[in-house]
């Protein structure tokens, strides 16, 4: 029986079928296989496209009467895989720097001859003649002009083949590995792939799903080996330069080449005002080139000071303000921010301090807003409850 492997050191599904196999296919098969997968000369088989998901590849194969046939080879790590890509590179641009040499050779035979007849005026300005040797002259420059057209189409395949050359180089040269940005945007990516496969392997333990968690562990293994090869790679360039502590509001940035003003420093972005916008934008740390500060900058001090301690209560009311819909307890405070957990209300519409009933804690802002300390609570705010309050009276 016809069988599909899985190549482990390409990471690809392959097909093996004779080429009247694939002639005796309906043409809506394949036009499937084409869109699926590509063929090999050097594997002598048909390689799917994928490289990760491979549900379509595999349904294709069994629609054609292949089984699971397991799989083949090792895993490359990631440092290896890497490499093998720049050697592939190397050789394409070393064979489209050949093809490039190629058409242009082509080019100047084929407008060689013109180039040197059309040194004579006369050969490019005699009229046609109707005459036997007239007809046959006419029609040998013509062939020469049309020889010197097709010319100018190899050389637009020269010109095609030199920057597929460049851009195979620049992938040989893995110039990407020596970017922070870039290195930092594949770290997040990896990270995040990692938090969705654990999300995934949690509910497939919970399946019994036995094949389906050692899918999701080899994935696994390989962000985590791509993970830490890029941190490597990092460390070599001496990691990201910069981060909150060290940009403030105010600060000049150069990034992407362009000198900003920092508006904020985030955890993970540095929020800045372009002059040409009426917004701000945010860039990854790793993105910021340089770093000054302007002669007449000043920090800002803050003088906010966070009304909220723990213990205290803070609701939400109906829009009456004759209700308490809400109710949340203090449980720690920071400078700008509190974290909340619910707490029950009483049938007389009292909040139960200390009586929780949720296990959820919440980190949430504070901020003054017309006039009362308040926490920012999704669409609406969350006010400090006292006994003799009137609700009707914040909102």
């Amino acid at each position: 029986m016809k069988q599909y492997i899985l190549n482990k050191e390409t990471g690809k599904i392959e097909l093996s079928f004779s080429k009247e196999e694939y002639k005796a296919l309906s043409d809506s098969d394949q036009k499937e296989m084409r869109r699926y997968y590509l063929f090999s000369g050097s594997r002598k088989a048909w390689v799917s496209r994928s490289k990760n998901n491979h549900y379509m590849a595999t349904q294709i194969a069994i629609k054609l009467g292949f089984a699971d046939g397991g799989y083949m080879g090792e895993r490359l790590s990631f440092a290896e895989e890497v490499e093998r890509q720049a050697e592939k590179a190397e050789a394409r641009s070393e064979r489209y720097e050949k093809y490039a040499d190629n058409a242009e050779k082509r080019a100047d035979s084929l407008q060689s001859e013109w180039t040197e007849a059309r040194k004579d005026w006369s050969f490019v300005t005699q009229p046609n003649i109707n005459s036997g040797r007239g007809r046959a002259f006419t029609n040998h420059r013509q062939r020469l002009l049309d020889r010197y057209t097709k010319g100018f189409e190899e050389y637009r395949k020269s010109e095609y083949f030199r920057e597929k050359a460049i851009t195979a180089e620049q992938t040989a040269s893995m110039e990407k590995f020596k970017s922070r940005s870039y290195l930092s945007n594949r770290i997040e990516e990896c990270n995040k792939n990692i938090r969705e496969y654990e999300k995934r392997m949690i509910k497939a333990e919970e399946s019994q799903n036995e094949s389906y968690v050692g899918s999701l562990l080899e994935r696994m293994e390989y962000e985590l080996d791509k993970l830490a090869y890029l941190y490597n790679k990092l460390d070599e360039l001496g990691g990201v330069l910069y981060d909150k502590t060290s940009v403030k509001k105010g600060y000049m940035v150069k990034i992407r080449g362009d000198w900003e003003t920092v508006v904020k420093g985030n955890s993970k972005t540095v929020e800045v005002k372009p002059d040409c916008v009426s917004y701000t934008l945010k860039y990854a740390y790793a993105e910021i080139q340089e770093l000054k500060i302007p002669d007449d900058w000043k920090e800002e001090k803050n003088t906010f000071i966070n009304p909220f301690t723990v213990k205290d209560i803070v609701v939400r009311c109906s829009y009456d303000g004759k209700k308490v819909i809400k109710a949340f307890q203090v449980v720690k405070t920071t400078n700008k921010n509190v974290v909340i957990q619910e707490i029950a209300i009483s049938n007389e519409n009292i909040p139960e301090k200390d009586n929780f009933i949720s296990d959820k804690q919440e980190r949430r802002s504070v901020k003054v807003s017309r006039g009362n300390n308040v926490v920012n609570y999704d669409d609406w705010f969350l006010y400090k409850y006292q006994e003799d309050m009137s609700f009707a009276s914040v909102y």
